[in-house]
């Protein structure tokens, strides 16, 4: 479900509920199978419509642009089998189609093949919601013609991964059917090595130590990810990692991963107790460590307006190369706002 602003008071009746003419549109239609038990409808859409919440999808029922049956649904109407639910809204559904934009990038290698992009954090990778323009894909789609797609994955030109949006550091990019092929399947087949570096609150005791435990996204909050003890529930992974250097309050370590799930490495520390250095997402934006005096909060506090994002950075790529078949690797130094908060952790506890 596109989670466009409804604020409109527009009644959706049976006569106009798809009706372009009416200014209203058609962005998902869902037959409830026939094994379906009966559940509350903004529950049943949470589990069906991505990147949505509750409370979109019960806004969206005020207002009248979810309809079952040709009927406006109501908050407490439980789906059955068989029903048909439509989301109406009076804004066309975005297009898969990724609009070229001449945003430079830091280009580390290319061939015929594929290149290797050092991302920056804050760019978000390919469009999503609250954020159509300005991504990585916006601007793969400016510089370089006919990039190929993976299979259900439009939108997404040349993508065989991603690493998130307030993330810096390497990804590879396919700019042939071939070489998205062979890539994905060694992503598919955890053969990929990446390396990343993160600065985590504390000291792990456990270094060199293994996070192996299934993350799935949380039922309370579906843009969060969690871990599951229950492997039935989330999907594995496994973070290898170790520490760098420790700076008492905060660590430097380096994370290994086996495999590649949403916020891995960002689950997998909060998981263990320490979480990455200014992740609001998963609790680092909070001094978790240290006496909270006056002087040392300041000091966090400017850490945090340094570095106003996670502390996690994609530091190596390595794969074999899909057409020549020789071992490549690649490697992209700390950026500049992690030097720089990491500089001022060494400084800080050489003064205390």
């Amino acid at each position: 479900m596109k989670q466009h602003k409804v604020q409109y008071p527009i009644l959706v009746t049976p006569n106009n509920c798809i009706d372009k003419e009416h200014g209203l549109f058609e962005h998902h239609a869902i037959t409830v199978d026939p094994k379906q038990a009966l559940l509350r409808i903004d529950k049943f859409l949470m589990d069906r419509l991505p990147n949505t919440t509750r409370n979109k999808i019960q806004l969206a029922m005020e207002n009248h642009f979810i309809v079952v049956n040709q009927q406006p649904a109501k908050p407490s109407y439980k789906v059955k089998p068989h029903d048909v639910i439509k989301v109406v809204l009076p804004t066309p559904p975005r297009l898969t189609e990724v609009v070229p934009e001449p945003i430079p990038l830091d280009i580390l290698y290319e061939d015929e093949a594929l290149l290797i992009v050092n991302k920056s954090a804050g760019m978000v990778v390919h469009p999503a919601y609250n954020n159509w323009t300005g991504t990585l894909a916006n601007a793969l789609v400016y510089h370089f013609a006919q990039l190929p797609t993976q299979m259900n994955n439009e939108g997404r030109p040349g993508l065989v991964h991603r690493i998130d949006k307030d993330t810096s550091g390497l990804l590879v990019v396919a700019k042939t059917e071939a070489s998205m092929i062979a890539l994905a399947k060694q992503f598919y087949d955890h053969s990929i090595e990446r390396t990343y570096y993160a600065l985590v609150w504390g000291e792990p005791t456990e270094a060199p130590g293994t996070v192996d435990i299934p993350i799935g996204r949380s039922p309370k909050d579906r843009r969060v990810m969690t871990t599951f003890p229950d492997a039935a529930v989330g999907k594995r992974a496994v973070t290898h990692y170790q520490s760098i250097k420790k700076l008492r309050y905060v660590s430097l370590i380096k994370c290994n991963l086996e495999t590649g799930r949403t916020h891995q490495i960002r689950t997998h520390m909060k998981h263990i107790g320490h979480p990455i250095f200014n992740d609001a997402v998963y609790g680092g934006n909070q001094i978790l460590k240290g006496q909270r005096f006056s002087k040392y909060r300041a000091f966090v506090e400017n850490c945090f307006k340094l570095m106003p994002r996670q502390a996690l950075h994609a530091y190596s790529l390595g794969f074999v190369h899909p057409t020549t078949r020789q071992p490549m690797c690649f490697e992209a130094p700390l950026p500049t706002d992690f030097q720089q908060v990491l500089k001022k952790w060494e400084q800080y506890i050489q003064w205390t």
